[in-house]
């Protein structure tokens, strides 16, 4: 059985025994239906399952909060939660390297979009802007949150990869009663639900 423990703040990189990473809530106000499209998704957290030790970050759609986990190793899970802490490492990790050379290159981070979901594993590209030109570099989601988060850039879900990864979190509900029904959701889910990129 996955345990669960909230934190109100970011602590540690991440823990083990199944805790959760958390990261500031935000209160999302009500809105009309959501259109069709890729919505902007925050990260929630990572967490580890207490079994198989495979660290997990959890994302949240900022129009309708519907969220969804994405298995990913420990060196991305590092590479995410750094950032996120406001820590910087000893030395440069490999997505500080990237953006150090992305910045030398004059070549932004615009946005990242999760674009699908096929047979367990998730999709990624990574938009840049190089002098006004837009490019497009297919990646893993892990590495392209981690680049996300280290750069401001927003991170965006597929409409499709919500509907089929996502479980909503109703706007009436309480914080008490969302993590209760965010603890039965990772109960149930086993290692294989988030095959790994």
């Amino acid at each position: 059985m996955t345990k669960l423990a909230r934190m109100p703040h970011i602590a540690l990189p991440f823990l083990l025994g199944g805790a959760l990473f958390a990261a500031p809530a935000a209160t999302v106000p009500a809105q009309a239906p959501a259109p069709a499209g890729p919505q902007e998704a925050g990260v929630v957290g990572l967490f580890i399952d207490s079994q198989s030790l495979q660290p997990t970050v959890v994302l949240r759609g900022k129009r309708d909060r519907r969220s969804f986990g994405m298995a990913i190793g420990a060196a991305e899970a590092t590479g995410i939660v750094y950032p996120l802490e406001n820590r910087v490492p000893p030395r440069p990790l490999t997505h500080d390297l990237f953006l150090s050379l992305f910045g030398r290159l004059k070549v932004t981070v615009t946005r990242v979009v999760i674009t699908d979901l096929k047979d367990g594993i998730y999709y990624a590209i990574v938009f840049l802007d190089a002098g006004g030109t837009e490019m497009q570099l297919d990646s893993r989601p892990s590495d392209a949150i981690a680049l996300a988060v280290r750069a401001g850039a927003p991170i965006f879900a597929a409409e499709e990869v919500l509907e089929e990864a996502s479980i909503s979190m109703r706007e009436d509900e309480s914080e008490e009663t969302e993590v209760e029904k965010f603890r039965e959701f990772l109960d149930q889910i086993t290692p294989e639900d988030f095959k790994s990129q």
